[in-house]
């Protein structure tokens, strides 16, 4: 078969089949008594396993040896291709992601794309200082879903708050991405991805769509993402966080922060007696530490109502001890009133 024939056959251009017999890749079995090449089914066979290998990737290089070397070992070069493939994906899909996020910030001209990239390559920059600075010049320049990305990485905390900043500032933009945070397996990323929808839930209209978010958070498994959705509902006034807030109090844990939201809580109709009621119950549960039930006592004094009152009465009829002062103190200060 001489070599125009095979070239249609094979698909493989005349110009590549004399590239792959210099290469010693394939030589044809004959010549004719012209003088021209002439390919054996063999050969033709050969041509065809060359073109095989290079689909998946192999260099020509690879090829030969593939196809020459006895010792050849396949699984090691197919473990190869697949961590190369792996790294193509990855960089291809980073290429895809970055034009998209120029394209979401709706650029009016090259010097609109040269700051988005300058900032979305400064959020990853080695230095924490110049990350801050990219974070607080990025709103209404980067994307929201590439905040996001930013700060689910971010460690430090300076850098984080100022990101959660532009972040609010974007409106809810940012609260898909944030969302599959909150489901992501790493534990850090999770409470990373509810202190910002906290921070999304403080600022203007998306409050209610972060708030769901927040409502979901708070029956999951996770302590330290409960703890942060139970402090942000608490300071938007959500009452069915008040049993969280009041176990923060026990356990210790940003105490002052749930005091403060049980107490903003109090002023609204009716969450005054349900909050002194829970903290009398907690008082009441045996095993109570007596650091535990000063915490309690302090946090009833800035209750208003009626059961506070009563329960401070009878605290204060204890023995004298830490507890019975605060009540007493407590008791002083609303007859004052």
């Amino acid at each position: 078969m001489l070599i125009g024939e095979v070239a249609r056959r094979s698909g493989v251009s005349a110009r590549m089949l004399r590239h792959y017999e210099g290469l010693g890749l394939v030589r044809p079995t004959g010549r004719t008594e012209g003088g021209y090449r002439e390919y054996s089914p063999e050969d033709v066979r050969r041509i065809f396993h060359i073109e095989s290998l290079r689909s998946l990737g192999l260099s020509l290089r690879e090829v030969g040896r593939a196809l020459d070397e006895p010792d050849f070992a396949p699984a090691r070069l197919v473990d190869g291709l697949i961590d190369r493939t792996r790294e193509r994906l990855a960089h291809e899909t980073e290429l895809l992601t970055r034009l998209r996020r120029i394209g979401a910030a709706e650029p009016a001209g090259w010097e609109d794309v040269l700051r988005t990239v300058a900032l979305l390559q400064a959020l990853r920059s080695p230095s924490a200082e110049r990350r801050q600075r990219a974070a607080l010049s990025s709103v209404e320049t980067v994307p929201a879903e590439a905040l996001v990305e930013a700060v689910l990485r971010e460690s430090d905390p300076v850098v984080a708050g100022a990101l959660r900043w532009a972040l609010a500032r974007s409106g809810g933009a940012g609260l898909p991405a944030l969302a599959e945070g909150l489901r992501c397996p790493a534990a850090e990323v999770r409470e990373r991805a509810v202190r910002a929808v906290a921070e999304v839930a403080g600022e203007g209209n998306a409050g209610e769509e972060a708030g769901v978010l927040l409502r979901e958070a708070l029956t999951g498994d996770d302590q330290v993402v409960r703890r942060h959705a139970a402090l942000a509902l608490g300071a938007r006034g959500a009452e069915e966080v008040i049993p969280v807030l009041l176990d923060l109090l026990v356990a210790q844990t940003h105490e002052v922060e749930a005091a403060d939201a049980l107490s903003a809580l109090a002023d609204r109709p009716g969450a005054a007696d349900r909050i002194a009621t829970g903290i009398v119950e907690r008082l009441a549960a045996e095993g109570a530490a007596p650091p535990a039930r000063q915490r309690l006592v302090q946090a009833l004094t800035d209750i208003p109502g009626p059961t506070a009152d009563r329960a401070l009465a009878e605290l204060a009829r204890e023995p004298a001890g830490p507890v019975a002062l605060t009540a007493r103190y407590a008791l002083r200060l609303r007859d004052a009133r």
